[in-house]
């Protein structure tokens, strides 16, 4: 780092503070106001809310570590922009009419109260010990390899740049609430794209084009049935992405995260109406496109700039842990230290703060409304609005400091983290995911239907959860039923069938038990719309947003060719 580079992380620093000092001078009245931006957000604000907060170091670490290990893979998560038109087509006009403040408080208005706390629970849970947890973390590591610097002060810089990150974060998210998350989006969101972009172009410069990329990992297989880097659509052999497990399990994840997750729907319920909620989910669909290409791609690049180094004789490209391996979770912030000048540096590291600050910021948001509306307003209802932005405050505050906690037992097991961090989401998934698409589907759906749904959801994945740390651990055990389903059965297929499973129990509790009568469900079900509600949701949209929709479908439709 040069002193350009320092000079611009401060300018953006200060445009930064500048951001947050407007929106915390904004009064904060109600809850809605604090929580949910005073539910005027436009398009704009939306959009790259969505896109900024999705972007985390899962990201950075993750998806461009994944592109150096095993290539395409992982691009079915990432080239899902179809999903979030799901959000912004179907979903925005239930949620819009119902007026909630979160998915817990919709599944009570569909459901019951108990699948309200159920949800509530496994969100506010799933929040702390993976999404908080694995920024921070993973944020930690990649300050110390771009800054590269081991200790300040005597202290391991990991911890410096963890806990700075997070306090830094907290600050202007407990002051200035949603609002500080959707506008301070809109200065990180193009700093980050253009920052990518810039690592994309001068990998591709460095490496020598795309075609070099495609030769060099093209040359790579990836399993014992011919399969390659560069390959979308694997054997349905392949131990690891499956091709029909692929399709189906990413496509139940995404259907979880994008359209029923607090973490991303917020964005969307701080829409000043649904119009604006839609083009926001339009516009976010566009730029989340754009991952599989900033990168998942430069992580493909890293490792064949590794394979060309070491086949001109040289040391090879990324580090290598102590067999000689090469650390692929290093790709991203190693094309950082050694391919951008001065200056460009300075702007990616912004970019890189950005999408970790962003992604916190959303976090501990969303984290706090759950606990104050789920909770807190439940149980203690007549609690003035302004009592709630302060409890919102202090929940901010309680995250943060687990988080924190929470770092060291991370750091332990670093490693086994990014091994099941989409295993512990193929299984949060399917039985949240079959309580909404039934509830917004079927008007039989019952509450007890939904409600042992979101059990039998539960209870599975704690099973399968609790079975992989057993049967990691307990050296080699001889085969069984249970081992098969809940060990051995390819996460993806498990996602699968643990969703058809949820549906099923949905299903037949539903038709045992009392369907919900028409004023329950008025709106909250296809069918069940006033004439009004259809005509408030028919003014919102015109043929430029169906032109959009089919721009992107068609993107998508043309990336599963070319990779296919």
């Amino acid at each position: 780092m040069e002193t350009l580079d320092w000079i611009v992380i401060g300018v953006f620093a200060l445009a930064l503070i500048g951001i947050i000092i407007w929106v915390v001078k904004q009064k904060q009245n109600d809850s809605a106001d604090y929580f949910l931006g005073g539910r005027d957000a436009t398009w704009i604000a939306i959009g790259a809310s969505i896109f900024a907060s999705n972007i985390g170091s899962e990201h950075l670490i993750g998806l461009a570590g994944a592109g150096a290990s095993s290539g395409m893979a992982m691009a079915h998560w990432e080239i899902q922009g179809w999903m979030i038109l799901i959000l912004g087509w179907v979903f925005v006009p239930f949620y819009s009419r119902s007026m909630v403040y979160t998915m817990p408080e919709f599944l009570e208005r569909r459901y019951n109260s108990q699948s309200r706390t159920i949800l509530s629970v496994i969100s506010l849970i799933s929040y702390v010990l993976t999404k908080v947890a694995v920024t921070v973390y993973a944020g930690g590591l990649v300050f110390q390899q771009v800054f590269g610097i081991k200790e300040l002060w005597g202290i391991d810089f990991f911890w410096i740049a963890a806990i700075g990150l997070v306090l830094i974060t907290a600050i202007y998210t407990i002051f200035g609430g949603m609002k500080s998350v959707l506008y301070t989006s809109v200065l990180q969101t193009p700093i980050l794209l253009l920052g990518s972009l810039i690592i994309l172009v001068l990998g591709f410069k460095e490496l020598g084009g795309w075609d070099e990329m495609m030769r060099i990992c093209g040359a790579v297989t990836v399993n014992d049935y011919g399969d390659t880097m560069t390959q979308l659509i694997r054997s349905n052999n392949d131990p690891n992405f499956p091709w029909l497990g692929a399709l189906v399990g990413s496509a139940i994840i995404g259907f979880w995260y994008w359209c029923t997750d607090q973490f991303i729907v917020q964005r969307v319920l701080s829409g000043k109406n649904q119009k604006e909620a839609r083009r926001g989910a339009i516009f976010g669909a566009y730029l989340k496109l754009l991952p599989v290409f900033l990168f998942l791609i430069p992580g493909m690049i890293a490792f064949a700039l590794h394979q060309k180094y070491i086949g001109a004789g040289g040391e090879g490209f990324l580090p290598l842990y102590a067999n000689g391996t090469p650390i692929a979770d290093a790709a991203f912030p190693t094309l950082v230290a050694k391919l951008l000048p001065a200056g460009i540096k300075g702007l990616v590291v912004c970019g890189i703060l950005a999408a970790l600050m962003s992604s916190l910021a959303s976090l501990f948001n969303s984290s706090a409304m759950l606990f104050t509306i789920d909770f807190y307003k439940r149980f203690k209802p007549k609690t003035s609005e302004k009592k709630l932005v302060v409890i919102g405050q202090i929940a901010t505050v309680v995250i943060v400091v687990l988080g924190i906690l929470w770092i060291p037992i991370m750091r332990s097991v670093g490693d086994v983290l990014y091994t099941y961090l989409q295993d512990v989401q193929s299984v949060l998934a399917p039985g949240i995911a079959a309580a909404f698409l039934l509830g917004i589907t079927w008007k039989r759906t019952s509450a007890q239907g939904g409600l042992w749904g979101l059990i039998a959801g539960m209870a599975i994945g704690l099973t399968r959860l609790g079975a992989k740390v057993f049967y990691s651990n307990a050296g080699d055990l001889s085969g069984g039923l249970f081992k098969y389903l809940f060990y051995d059965l390819n996460w993806l297929f498990f996602c699968g069938w643990m969703f058809l499973f949820c549906i099923i129990v949905v299903v037949v509790v539903s038709l045992f038990t009392t369907a919900p009568s028409a004023d329950k469900i008025q709106g909250l079900v296809f069918g069940t719309a006033t004439p009004a509600q259809k005509a408030e949701t028919r003014a919102s949209w015109n043929r430029w947003d169906i032109i959009h929709t089919v721009i992107i479908l068609g993107i998508t439709a043309a990336f599963y060719w070319y990779f296919w």
